[in-house]
């Protein structure tokens, strides 16, 4: 049996919403992970300053943390596609304005973090509705698989953009900004072509109790607290990633096409593990599993710290990659089966708080510490600070570190649309 026919594993390619909507996130992806490159290596060239390094961070979670929660009451009341077609619009322009900075021959960088904040304030509005809306595509049967095809191809993107903004380094970070600006371009045309899916759209007006409501809903569920606060808190210190500009030159002594494999390892380690659990889904000991990625997460972290070895280290970082990979599909799942459709989109920004805070958060901690304790230590304080986060939450979350199954309370969006029409 193929798996692209009606009852394969990958027939939910099928659907024409969800290929378009893959196509234009990963084009989108790869153009952002093609900048990011250009921008930690541009940066430090500029400034030779670990601090700033993690400034690009911070920069990015500033404007993220402070609207996140109104852009999660907006997914929940409005389209859901136009809102990331808005957003992936504005990257554009952030493609261009990076352009025009670097051809303008500036070696002040604030001009970049301006950027970055406008960018951060896009990918506020784009998270919660991002994660939401691959919901209302696909069946409730088919939702693992679109899920897991999701996160593949996603990864493929953190896999070939690090490569390609590496490589297209060489010629000048211009020319990495122009390859990103026209990817953009057709991922914003693919996001046009989508239609608009069934959505069940909460009709209340915006108010801090609204506002507030996918906080007090992942607040009653231990299990979704559990899930994403475990993440929060161990990529917060485990973001050593953000260092990694700095690790390649001044610990390997290596230059921007070696940074671009290095930031391409993670994500070749994320795309295999996704690729399988496409095919062979987690169905038990859930909670071990999730718990068991973080662990290796912590002590991939602390490997890639301990070596002055380039290959040793893209072994780490592979590592580090898959484990991440569990517990991110892990967690996605339990969320989105416990969340119902018509607040779906706070609790994703709830969701997306925990995750922006652990990545760029974690990405500004990383550079603080590594001002303060220098390179190697503060990568080797994060892997350590991740594993005791990892037994401190088994111990906290009994009932997520002992759970077997997947919940499955949620119906169709579709379904919850018409009961509720």
């Amino acid at each position: 049996m193929s798996v692209f026919s009606p009852t394969g594993r990958l027939a939910v390619l099928r659907n024409r919403n969800v290929s378009f909507y893959l196509s234009s996130r990963f084009l989108g992806t790869l153009a952002v992970q093609m900048q990011s490159v250009a921008i930690g290596w541009q940066v430090y060239q500029i400034t030779h300053s670990l601090f700033d390094l993690g400034l690009i961070g911070l920069a990015q979670f500033a404007p993220f943390l402070l609207l996140i929660l109104w852009a999660g009451h907006v997914a929940d009341t409005h389209n859901r596609r136009k809102i990331i077609l808005a957003c992936m619009s504005t990257q554009l322009l952030c493609s261009l304005l990076l352009a025009a900075f670097t051809l303008s021959g500036s070696t002040t960088v604030w001009p970049v973090y301006a950027v970055l904040v406008l960018f951060g304030s896009a990918r506020a509005f784009m998270q919660p509705a991002s994660q939401a809306v691959l919901r209302n595509l696909v069946s409730t049967q088919d939702f693992s698989q679109a899920v897991a095809l999701s996160s593949s191809t996603f990864q493929v993107s953190v896999i070939a953009g690090p490569v390609l903004g590496g490589l297209l380094y060489v010629f000048g970070p211009n020319v990495v900004y122009a390859v990103s600006s026209t990817l953009l371009v057709v991922a914003v045309l693919l996001m046009a072509g989508t239609k608009s899916a069934p959505q069940a759209r909460n009709k209340a007006p915006v108010s801090w109790h609204t506002l507030l409501e996918g906080l007090r809903f992942v607040w009653s569920r231990p299990i979704v607290l559990g899930a994403i606060s475990l993440d929060l808190f161990a990529v917060l210190f485990g973001g050593a990633t953000a260092l990694l500009p700095a690790y390649a030159h001044d610990v390997l002594q290596a230059g921007p096409t070696s940074l671009g494999l290095l930031r391409t390892a993670p994500g070749a380690g994320a795309t295999i593990c996704s690729i399988a659990l496409a095919f062979w889904p987690i169905t038990r000991k859930v909670g071990a599993w999730m718990f068991g990625g973080v662990a290796l997460f912590g002590a991939a972290t602390v490997t890639m710290g301990l070596t002055t070895s380039f290959h040793v280290a893209l072994v780490a970082l592979f590592l580090l990659g898959a484990g991440d990979m569990i517990s991110v599909y892990i967690r996605h799942l339990l969320v989105q089966y416990e969340t119902p459709d018509e607040i779906r989109g706070r609790v994703s920004a709830v969701n997306a708080v925990f995750i922006g805070a652990s990545n760029e958060l974690g990405e500004f901690e990383s550079g603080l510490t590594a001002s303060w304790l220098g390179l190697v230590r503060a990568i080797v304080f994060g892997g350590v600070a991740t594993l005791v986060v990892t037994g401190t939450w088994m111990k906290l979350f009994p009932v997520l570190s002992r759970m077997d199954r997947f919940p499955h309370h949620d119906t169709d969006p579709a379904a919850a649309t018409a009961k509720a029409g």
